[in-house]
This record gives C-alpha cells, structure tokens and sequence, in this order.
C-alpha cells in the first residue's frame, strides 16, 4: 500500500493522470511505457535505507588498498547481487604510498623551533558534542598521495595559491623559489598542479595549507558547531600530475591487472611524466599559522592576504627580518598495493543495441571516512540500483547493458576508473554514456556537468524528481541558481578549498557545467570519448579530505533525514533507465555546435588581445558546420525510424570523432579536442585545450597546428551527422 500511494503521489510530477497526455521526452517514440516504469522507479529509493548504507560505508577509515576498503568492496557487493545484478570484484595492482612516519618543524631566525607537526585533527569532546570517530588508531597521519619521501630543509616562500599567476608575480618581484620550501593555500587549482609549478620553478619542497579565508572561520562557525574546517582539520589529496594522465603512474594507457609483467611498468626510478620528485604534505591552519606568523621580508601583495590575524609576508624581499626555515621529513612506503572495483551489470535486450553500454559510477574509497566524499554518493548509487532491482522483479529489463562501477583508489588519481576504462577500451567505443557521481550530498543544492550534448538529458531527468523542498528537482534548482549569482565563488575551489565540477556554460537554462577533472569521468570522456554527465547536491562544505568527513558531520550539516540522498538515488537511476532504453540517444548536437562556436569566439578574442596573428577561418567554418549538421539530426532524432541502431550508431560516432589520435601536446593521454583539464588548473576545465593553452604560452605555430587538427575533428563529426540525417 505504501508503494501504490507513493506512484500516485508521484504521477503529477510526472505530468501525468489517468487521462492526461503522457509527456514527450526527447529521445522515445511514445514515452507511454516509460513513463510508467519511470514511476516505479522513483517510488523505491528509500531515505531510510540509505542513512544505513552510509553508516555503514564510514564505520571505519578506509583508505585504497586498506582492509577496510576491501570490506566496503564486499558490502557494496551483496547490495549488487541482492538486486540481481551479475557481479564481480575486480582487482588492480596500482602504485600508491602509504606514510610511515610524517615530521614537519619550522624554525625563526635564532634557530628556536616554532612548529612541529602535523598536529592531531582533534575538536575539544566538551564543546558542541565533539566529535565521536577523532581518535580511531587507523586514521593515517596526514600526507599527500604521491608524494615521495624526503628529508629536506629549506627557508620558507610564501606563494599564495600557488597557481601559475602567482608565481611569475614572484619573479616580478625579484623573488625566486629555488631550494626553497614553499607554502602556498589550497585553492583556485588542483593541488597536484601546484607542486607541479613550484617543481618547475626549482623549489625543495611544497606545503599546501587550508587558509579560514577559504574554508574555516571566515566562512562561517567551524565543526563541531558549524559546517567549517577547524583549526586543526587538514586537506589530503594526492599531488599525482592529473592534467599529464591520471590512473596508475607505472601503466598509463594500459590497465594494471594483477598478472601485469614488471617489465610492461614504468620504473620506479623513471617515473618523471605525472609524479613529483620533491617531497609535499598537507598542513592545517593551526601548523601553518607560526610559519606565516613569523614570516618576514616583503609584506605580500593584499590579494594574497588570508584571514588569519597578523599581515601575510613573502619570507624573503624588502628589509624585515624573519627568515623561517622548515625542515620536511617524509618517510614513504611506495609499493604496489591491490585496490577493487565492485562491478554489477544487467543484461541488453536489443539485439542491435545490448553490447551498447551504459556505465554508471561513484568511488568508494576516501582518505578517511569519506561521509560526504565520496560514500554519499556510494549510498545514492546502492539506492538506485536498488530501485533498478525492484524493476527487475517486476519483468523491466533495457535494451542496452548496464554497467554500475564502484570505484576504487579515486583519491590517489583516478585509479580504479581509469585501469577499468583503459582494460575494456575497446567495449567502451561503443557506450553510449557515462553517468557519474561522487559527491552527490553536502547539501541541499543540486549541481551538475556534463558534455554539451546531454546539458538538456539531465535538465530533462531532473524535471521528473521530486525535490524535498516540494515541486520538483528542476524547480528548485532554477530558483537556486537565481539566489546563487552572488555566492557561486564560494562554492568554487577558489573558496572552499575543494574542487567544484560544476562550472557554468553559457546557457540561459539551469547551468549545467563543462566536465574538467577530479572524478572519473575523466578516462571515460578525455581518455575514450564516452558522453559523460556528473551530479552533486552541495551545500556549506568545510571538511573535505579531512577526519571531520564523517556520518557525525553528516548528519548534523548535509543531509540529517537523508531525504537528498533519496533524491539524487532517483536522479542517478533516471539517467540510468532513461540512457539504457531511449528509442534514439538523446543527444543534442546543436547545442554542442553552439557552445564550441562560442569557444571559440572568446580565443579568437584573446588570441586578438594577446596580438597573435592567428587564422581561426577554418575552425569557425567547421564548427558552424558541425551545428547546422546537429540541427538537421536532430530534425530526425525528434521523428525517430523504427530501426534506430543506424542512427544511433551515427550519433555515438559523432562523439568518438571529436579525439585526437595524437592526444594534446605534452600529455598525449588526453585525446578529447573539445575538453580537458587545464594544465595549469587540474580540476577546471580548459575548453578547446589545444588552441587555448597555445594561446596562453604564446606558442603561434603549435596553436595553429592546434586550430588545424580541431577543425578536421569538427568536420570528421560533421560529415557523421550529415549523414545521419538523410
């Protein structure tokens, strides 16, 4: 009985009666049936269940490669097969480091010790109820994926964010960073991208801080008595090179499976492409406050000011004193360690379509206990799949596989996702979508990104699911995003010190962001050319990465009754349902040729600026081009044959033409001429990478060439979809 009122409830926002005319949806001939399945569906995701599902994934630290994560592996497993779904654990062999021990001391002028380090995460326990998983034995220290041991001392630079703007304003001002520690803030960019800078420019050393401006106090009232980082709380993350290739640094385009040769692996001794080579670790506000404190020389530019309460200074330049010098003590133990996807897939129907996959994914393992990031998202998928398991019961089956991963070893680079992708490459230039998500719940507000030609599929999904707030997802985000003009930096990585994936595009609808970095969608899009979308519900996020990501936290500040985690369970599974069984895939190539026109407008425009004499002719041409042929598909697409496979086909095609054989220039693993991460951001992404990161090094000859290989692409695509639509 409950779930018969639940359809009811569930038709008008569906658009539906007895008697009304069943919607159209873009992409289906008579979306009568799914309709109908779509509202079965949205009336199995259970709030309740899944608080328990992520209770249970944070019970314990579980770190890639841990025991802990092993059994998460295990748990989401029995969830797949209690669904129905065929599944397998699937392990790799990756190269990841565990610290064995972590020292960082600073010393003023006169040689007095002013910090050592890293001080414990620690809240006082009387004080707003404390925080009840602080002190479990298995948290690690804090440390910095892929950093390598060292033991280095060195005077202390203060560089900001550490972005690429920061420090050529260093060399404006005299100041060099070699054999130098340098601190900077976390960000702006990706933290990996930071050392990458500071390497470059010849430092000994990187420590990445959390500043209150971007996350703590400033922001508003800290854990445990509001949603902010603590002093003490700390940042990890990896420091991988992301933007040269992600997954594991020893295999890259090949997977690592456990029966891998050594001698197909990267040596340990040459592994300079996406590795750093000097030693990194996160510090807390609480570790890096003396440093700052009692740094001297030059005071830095007001930009750079934090909020911590004494005037930042640069360490070296103009006539103070306070020389501070910092000594890093690293000790790693790099090894290969085995990590486990959990992978569940349910069977095609469609004899010309089944082998075209529909993948879904969420990483399971965190640096900690991950409540937020990512096992928020875990909870949501197990929810959606448990509504796709009930669906299966009652006789649904799709037309095209279903490929539900749980990812492991995200956090360290992208691993799990990125071995899998590159292990099965050849089954996946032929998946129609990728369908991500990874934080799906710090808050009540919803997010998304996607590649241009499934912006309107998600807006569409979101139309059907009911929000918490009353009406429906899309609704309340529209209303969102009209409150969210003034504080969308603040849910940017420039301001909360986590990456945001959600950067906005040029339409006027809901803002569906360009897909960058920092999830796995990455191998799926910018490695393979699969169409990906990614989803989130976010709110005031203070504790990433940290030990205070945990179900307290949860459960006091994102989502306490788990009513948007049933929520972004139904989202999920739509997309899920809504890819495998549209009669035509409902992608839009107009709005693609529209975005890549406006693209390319603005580096034409900075190309202008910048006096390049660049000839943009025939990109523009074929990008206009590649719009008119989106708009007569999708004339067709909206009137669809009977037989759609060929059309399909085309339509998948399209995308798969827009990589470049070659890859991009200096990191030729990413192959998308559309998007990529920025090599100087990480998380961001830069749009047409290879004419814009010419542009930006002054480089005329290679963006011409860059100019030339995207408009072949544009035209390859173009000529695909001319000839689908006759």
């Amino acid at each position: 009985m409950r779930r018969l009122s639940t359809l009811v409830c569930l038709f008008p926002l569906l658009g539906l009666t007895a008697t009304a005319q069943t919607p159209r949806v873009f992409g289906y001939r008579d979306f009568t049936e799914q309709a109908k399945w779509d509202s079965a569906f949205l009336a199995i995701p259970d709030a309740t269940l899944a608080g328990q599902h992520l209770k249970t994934l944070t019970a314990a630290p579980h770190w890639a490669s841990s025991p802990e994560d092993y059994a998460t592996a295990l748990y989401v497993a029995d969830k797949f097969k209690a669904a129905g779904l065929h599944t397998d654990i699937v392990p790799y062999k990756v190269l990841i480091n565990k610290p064995t021990s972590i020292l960082v001391e600073a010393f003023d002028s006169n040689g007095k010790q002013i910090m050592s380090g890293p001080s414990p995460e620690h809240v006082d326990p009387n004080r707003n109820g404390g925080d009840p998983f602080q002190d479990d034995p298995r948290i690690l220290p804090a440390f910095s994926g892929s950093s390598p041991s060292g033991d280095v001392a060195g005077e202390v630079i203060y560089a900001n964010y550490g972005d690429l703007a920061d420090f050529k304003k260093l060399a404006s001002m005299g100041i060099s960073v070699k054999d130098k520690i340098v601190l900077v803030r976390y960000g702006t960019n990706f933290r990996g991208v930071k050392v990458y800078l500071a390497q470059q420019y010849g430092a000994k050393g990187v420590l990445i801080y959390s500043d209150p401006a971007d996350d703590g106090y400033f922001r508003g009232d800290v854990y445990p008595k509001g949603p902010y980082r603590p002093a003490t709380g700390v940042q990890r993350g990896s420091v991988q090179f992301l933007p040269i290739y992600p997954g594991d640094p020893q295999t890259p385009g090949i997977a690592s499976t456990p029966d891998l040769p050594d001698s197909a692996r990267i040596p340990l001794d040459k592994l300079q492409a996406n590795q750093p080579s000097i030693p990194v670790n996160p510090l807390s506000y609480k570790d890096a406050a003396p440093i700052l404190k009692c740094l001297g020389g030059a005071e830095s530019p007001r930009a750079w000011q934090g909020a911590l309460p004494f005037t930042y200074h640069l360490g070296i330049g103009g006539n103070g004193n306070g020389k501070i010098t910092v000594h890093m003590k690293l000790v790693q133990d790099t090894a290969l360690r085995t990590i486990w996807d959990v992978i569940g897939t349910i069977d095609g129907t469609d004899p010309s379509q089944k082998e075209e996959w529909v993948v879904a994914g969420n990483h399971r393992d965190a640096w900690v206990y991950g409540a937020v990031d990512p096992n928020s998202g875990t909870a949501a998928m197990l929810e959606a799949v448990h509504g796709l398991g009930d669906l299966l019961k009652q006789g649904w089956r799709p037309k095209r596989r279903i490929v539900i991963a749980s990812w492991d070893a995200e956090e360290e680079g992208l691993m799990g996702s990125t071995e899998w992708a590159e292990q099965h490459a050849s089954h996946l230039a032929h998946a129609v979508a990728y369908l991500n998500t990874d934080v799906a719940v710090s808050g009540s507000d919803f997010k998304a990104a996607a590649v241009p030609s499934l912006k309107e599929f998600v807006r569409e999904v979101t139309r059907e699911v009911p929000s918490p707030k009353g009406g429906t997802v899309y609704e309340r985000w529209k209303e969102s995003e009209k409150a969210d003009a003034e504080r969308r930096a603040s849910i940017t990585a420039g301001t909360t010190g986590g990456p945001s994936r959600f950067n906005a595009d040029v339409e006027e609808d809901v803002r569906v962001g360009d897909l960058g970095s920092g999830s796995d969608y990455t191998p799926f899009l910018q490695h393979l050319g699969v169409p990906s979308t990614d989803i989130g519900s976010e709110g005031p996020y203070g504790v990433y990465h940290s030990v205070f990501d945990n179900y307290n936290w949860f459960i006091k500040f994102a989502d306490p009754t788990f009513v948007y985690e049933q929520q972004q369970a139904r989202v999920f599974g739509l997309e899920i349902l809504h890819m495998a069984d549209t009669d035509v895939l409902p992608y839009d190539y107009q709005l693609y040729g529209r975005e890549i026109l406006s693209y390319l407008d603005t580096a034409q425009r900075r190309a202008r600026t910048d006096k390049l004499a660049l000839d943009f002719s025939a990109a523009i041409a074929a990008a206009h081009r590649f719009a008119d042929a989106g708009a007569s598909v999708r004339s067709r697409q909206l009137a669809p044959p009977t037989d759609s496979a060929a059309l399909n086909h085309a339509l998948r095609s399209a995308e798969e033409a827009l990589l470049n054989p070659n890859g991009l220039p200096h990191r030729s693993w990413y192959k998308h001429t559309i998007y990529a991460p920025g090599e100087f951001t990480g998380y961001a992404a830069v749009v047409i990478p290879g004419v814009n990161e010419a542009i930006s090094t002054d480089d005329l000859a290679r963006a011409q060439a860059q100019l030339t290989i995207l408009a072949d692409a544009l035209n390859h695509s173009a000529t695909i979809l001319e000839a689908a639509a006759k």
